[in-house]
């Protein structure tokens, strides 16, 4: 038997740091719509945050001006309680997902990043998967189940 969505939202938005905030504030209000416990959004919050922020550091890097790098968030609170979270940029893609999921491993060469945005979205979330192509985008997707009150 399939999941139904219950319902469903989509956000475009430019890759700058401003819009992380604006980004994890729209799914957890989204995510409201269940009454899910404090900590649950907590972990929300948490999770896109470091999504948005790998699509803005890492999968758009070498782009200095980021007006034209979107970023896209697509989310959908199915039937049975489960928070679906679509992350997507269209930047320089990963190489090697199974390395840049290793704890501490980092691209950043400057050393300003601590290589965890993966464990931490791992820790927060009940289940993640990554797509990407080089040179084509990185896609991240969270799921979440909501203990709804």
């Amino acid at each position: 038997m399939r999941d139904k969505t219950v319902n469903m939202m989509k956000l475009e938005f430019f890759a700058k740091s401003a819009n992380e905030a604006f980004a994890r504030s729209a799914v957890a209000s989204f995510a409201a719509q269940c009454d899910p416990s404090v900590s649950a959004v907590a972990d929300i919050k948490t999770a896109v945050s470091e999504a948005v922020t790998n699509s803005i550091v890492h999968g758009y890097s070498d782009i200095s001006d980021k007006s034209e790098c979107p970023i896209y968030i697509v989310c959908k609170l199915l039937e049975s309680k489960r928070l679906i979270i679509k992350i997507k940029d269209r930047g320089r893609g990963i190489e090697d997902i199974d390395k840049a999921m290793q704890p501490l491993f980092t691209t950043d060469t400057d050393g300003e990043r601590s290589g965890m945005g993966f464990t931490v979205m791992q820790s927060f979330c009940d289940g993640i998967k990554v797509c990407s192509k080089v040179g084509k985008g990185t896609t991240v997707t969270l799921e979440k189940r909501l203990d709804c009150r």
